[in-house]
């Protein structure tokens, strides 16, 4: 079998030269001509480069998620479509599954696992019992002994009250949602609002009596934006910052029936950015979350676990607000 050096012997260069040509380096600088010669020799001697086999991984998406619940909550669909995508592209078999079905895969050769939601230390435990080269996405419940993916909602959080006050907002509101564990082990921090309490109480304007939390739901937007309304009449806060798009959207709807108008009289910010959020009216400000490179991230760092690293990687994926007609 013919060899680099084989082609640089017959095209009369060195073989550094050879492999950066065959390899279409682009910072390489020859002659059309020498290229011509190598190329020709290659051909000549039938050279045929080699390539290196990946071992095949077959890897367990487990989502904390239903398929039914997804279809509520976008946001976990998108992290999940990500993941299948960077698998395809990389070539990796994968199985999904959900906590409530891992016996279904404890028999199986799983050399990974991509675990997508929030998941309790009790939770993640159980998982590490496939394997222990795992990537969570969205939560980080051992940071000694797994990878992770997570968004930067406290610097979000920054972002969004410090617009709002560059627009001279001072009596600002949240309106967000508490989840539990899937086992009911505690409620899961929400960082939006304990950055939301922390930073506003730094700049000396918080009021505990803006806050209203829920759950992340549209029909929990309107009923605690209506509540709000009640409770404050003419000191309604002239800014809310929204946990969610599906809270705010609720949220708009309660404003909008109450004839207060939106930005003027109250401005509103949701948080991921789903698809609708532009089509509402008017089409709401919001916090863009990178749902699908969160997924394809989860894939990149899986493989290296798989290949050689050793130390686990926390990601922490940045956010974008994207401010449209529903804040000033």
């Amino acid at each position: 079998m013919a060899t680099i050096k084989d082609i640089a012997e017959r095209a009369g260069v060195s073989i550094a030269t050879v492999s950066r040509v065959l390899n279409y380096d682009p910072t390489l600088s020859v002659s059309d001509e020498t290229k011509r010669k190598i190329f020709q020799a290659a051909e000549d001697l039938s050279y045929r480069k080699r390539t290196e086999r990946r071992p095949t991984y077959r890897i367990a998406v487990i989502n904390w998620y239903t398929e039914e619940e997804e279809l509520d909550d976008l946001y976990y669909m998108s992290i999940r479509l990500g993941v299948e995508e960077r698998c395809s592209i990389q070539k990796l078999q994968f199985t999904k599954t959900s906590l409530h079905h891992l016996h279904a895969i404890q028999g199986e050769e799983i050399h990974g696992v991509i675990a997508i939601g929030k998941f309790s230390p009790k939770q993640a435990e159980d998982i590490s019992k496939i394997t222990d080269k795992i990537v969570f996405v969205d939560c980080s419940p051992n940071e000694d002994k797994a990878d992770s993916v997570v968004s930067n909602f406290e610097k979000a959080t920054v972002n969004v009250i410090d617009y709002f006050l560059n627009q001279g907002h001072q009596r600002i509101g949240f309106i967000g949602g508490k989840e539990s564990y899937k086992d009911d082990a505690s409620e899961i921090t929400d960082l939006r609002e304990i950055t939301f309490q922390r930073y506003l109480m730094q700049k000396k304007i918080f009021n505990d009596s803006y806050v209203y939390i829920g759950t992340f739901s549209v029909n929990d937007g309107y009923r605690l934006m209506k509540q709000a309304i009640n409770d404050h009449k003419e000191n309604l806060p002239t800014a809310f910052f929204i946990g969610n798009d599906a809270l705010a959207i609720g949220c708009l709807r309660a404003l909008q029936e109450e004839k207060i108008p939106v930005p003027d009289r109250v401005s509103i910010i949701g948080v991921n950015d789903i698809s609708v959020s532009k089509y509402v009216f008017p089409p709401l400000s919001t916090v863009k979350v990178f749902t699908e490179l969160m997924g394809e991230t989860a894939v990149d760092l899986l493989l290296e676990r798989l290949t050689d690293r050793q130390i686990p990687k926390k990601v922490i994926i940045s956010t974008q607000l994207e401010i449209r007609e529903s804040s000033k």
